[in-house]
């Protein structure tokens, strides 16, 4: 049950971090060497974390990204779930964090 949590959590990531690609660096296609490097880091931290179930990673008790990295996917969360928002889809945000 746990790694239906990460996959979830690997999907909202890759989605997330693919539109803050392609809105602020142009990229359409696949990501920029940026982007690329947040993803691998998201997925390895994501990969090692510890705690099952896992919680959300603004609600754990025991931060593991650097805080470069923490800013950069903050960044990232919060222009991407504005973008789904204002594009009226409430409905893909519902899916991915309440269901």
């Amino acid at each position: 049950m746990a790694d239906q949590g990460k996959d979830k959590q690997t999907e909202i990531l890759r989605d997330f971090i693919q539109v803050y690609c392609r809105e602020n660096h142009g990229h359409a296609k696949g990501l920029c060497d940026e982007c690329k490097d947040l993803l691998d880091y998201a997925m390895q931290r994501l990969r090692e974390c510890p705690l099952d179930p896992k919680p959300k990673c603004k609600d754990c008790p025991a931060p593991c990204y650097a805080p470069s990295y923490r800013e950069r996917i903050r960044r990232v969360m919060r222009f991407s779930g504005m973008y789904f928002i204002k594009r009226g889809r409430m409905d893909w945000l519902v899916e991915y964090f309440l269901a």
